[in-house]
Formats: structure tokens, C-alpha cells, sequence
């Protein structure tokens, strides 16, 4: 497929939910969405914060944020969501802006064994779900999904790391230079383009992620890069796995089309690709909502 157009098959509007993308509002990301309810969900690693949008008695749709990201990413996207007849929920990951507290014991580390097992108790507590993993959980998504194959109607990847073992290397121009870094190195590099907004996102959006970081602890972003260079190689099982599933990314993404593209071949998954960069949850909500609508309607 070319760049911005949809994998056929998925739904039509596009040209509209383009158009609404093209003229998105400047919003305060501090403001939740109309509707939204937030509580504390007692996960293995501890209290994370949540927030849900929608009927409780809809189809469910779960939204996980990466790291150094947190629920409210998805201001934008759960209410397009949430009128589309589904009940959205979200929650921040363990170290992460709200949820904070969370994680390992003392003188512990965070690992893929504590956040998927935050990740699979939030999904047993309710029903099958949808469920989209944004960059680093949708590596998270991944792993529950061999795991826990009864707990999902479907998966959505989006701008997750398109390739295992050491994901930072297809990344654009700096790829090899993450092969020098450590964890806690690669966090700072990561950290210092995001508050000195190399992504040239709006006011309003830098002035929420900085504040953000006064709460994420530094540990947990430290230990998830560290992760991030030893990603399980999952394909077999996920393509394996017959519920539809979908990457979905942006063309100015940190990694690569190309390298998005196979990945989407090697697990057997419809690709979706936006006029944008590593965001699309928060730059083109309308297209990705659209998408996804799609591919719960297959499931």
C-alpha cells in the first residue's frame, strides 16, 4: 500500500476522517474528555490509575500507553471510540505519570514479567476486550496475547517496535547509536528529545508531558528502555493467533515503513499507515478510530 492510503478491506471515510484530522483542535491534554471516569485499579505490581469512557455494558476496548505516556494520550481518540458504541478504558503503566507508586519492590526492576502480569489482571477483570498497545506495550499486548489468547477480541498495534531483540536498531538516523547506550543512557537521550520537543508538538501538548514527567519515576523509564533492547520474539504465536489484528503507524514514525510493513506480514495483520509521526493516537485520532472501528466489526 502507498503512503495514506488504508489496507483494503478496512471501512470507507476516509476522506472525512482525514479532513477532521487536518483540523484538529489545540487542546489542553489536562481536561479529560466529557464523560470520562477515573478510578485506581489494585494490579500485582500495585494501584494504577485509570479512567474509562462509554457504557459498561459495550463491547470493550482497552488502550495501553507506552512509556513516558500515560492514559491521557488518548483524549482524543477514546471519545470517537466511545461514541462508536464501545466502552474505552486505559490506565498508566506501573512508574508511569499517575500509577507512579507502582512497580517493582525495593531495589527491585521493572520487567516484562510485572508489567504483563499488570496487563492480564486489568484484562481479566472484565470481559474480552480490544486492545490497542501503544510503541513499548504493544510489546506488553503482544506477550499477553500468547499468553492469555481468551482475553482478547482483537489487537491493535500502534507505532509499536516493528522488529524483537534489540528494537532501537531500525530506528531512523540514530539506530546505531543505540548499540553503545545503556538503558539508563538510552532513557536520557530519549527524555531530553521529548522535553526539548524534538517532535515539534503544541504548547499545549509539551506543557502536559513536562509536567508529566515531575511524577513518571525515572527508574521505570531506565528499566522499560533496558527492555526495550531485548524484545521476545513473538511473531509465530501472534500471527498464529486468529482474532484481526492491525499495525497501525505513521509515515514519519521513529522506525520505518518498511520495517512496519513486514512486521504487519509476519503476524498476519492488516497494516494502516497515517501522514504523521509516532503519534497517530494524538495527530490522526479520526483515521485510527476509524481503523480500528473496522477491525472490531471483523472480529
Amino acid at each position: 500500500m502507498s503512503i495514506g492510503e488504508r489496507q483494503p478491506g478496512l471501512a470507507g471515510g476516509g476522506d472525512e476522517a482525514e479532513r477532521l484530522d487536518a483540523s484538529l483542535p489545540d487542546i489542553d491534554w489536562s481536561i479529560a474528555p466529557v464523560g470520562a471516569v477515573f478510578s485506581t485499579f489494585d494490579a500485582p505490581s500495585g494501584r494504577l490509575a485509570t479512567f474509562a469512557l462509554g457504557n459498561p455494558s459495550d463491547p470493550r476496548v482497552v488502550l495501553i500507553p507506552g512509556v513516558t505516556g500515560s492514559k491521557e494520550d488518548f483524549y482524543l481518540l477514546a471519545p470517537i471510540l466511545a461514541a462508536g458504541g464501545y466502552f474505552v478504558q486505559s490506565f498508566d503503566l506501573a512508574g508511569q505519570y499517575e500509577s507512579a507508586d507502582a512497580g517493582p519492590v525495593p531495589g527491585g526492576h521493572y520487567t516484562y514479567e510485572l508489567l504483563v502480569a499488570d496487563v492480564v489482571a486489568f484484562l481479566r477483570a472484565g470481559t474480552p476486550a480490544h486492545v490497542l498497545g501503544y510503541s513499548f506495550a504493544g510489546i506488553l499486548s503482544q506477550i499477553a496475547l500468547v499468553e492469555h489468547p481468551e482475553l482478547f477480541r482483537s489487537l491493535t498495534l500502534l507505532t509499536t517496535p516493528p522488529e524483537p531483540g534489540q528494537a532501537f536498531r531500525g530506528v531512523r538516523t540514530i539506530g546505531w547509536l543505540s548499540w553503545f547506550l545503556n538503558g539508563r543512557q538510552g532513557a536520557g537521550l530519549m527524555i531530553w528529545g521529548i522535553v526539548t520537543n524534538k517532535n515539534k508538538v503544541p504548547q499545549s501538548r509539551l506543557a502536559f508531558v513536562r509536567e508529566r514527567f515531575a511524577l513518571t519515576k525515572r527508574s521505570s523509564v531506565d528499566d522499560i528502555v533496558g527492555l526495550m533492547k531485548q524484545v521476545p520474539d513473538t511473531r509465530a504465536d501472534v500471527a498464529a493467533d486468529p482474532i484481526p489484528k492491525l499495525v497501525a503507524t505513521g509515515n514519519h514514525d521513529l522506525w520505518p515503513t518498511h520495517l512496519h510493513a513486514a512486521f504487519a506480514q509476519q503476524i498476519a495483520a492488516t497494516l494502516a499507515v497515517y501522514r504523521t509521526g509516532h503519534s497517530p493516537c494524538e495527530t490522526a485520532p479520526n483515521q485510527l478510530a476509524r481503523d480500528m472501528l473496522a477491525l472490531f466489526a471483523s472480529a
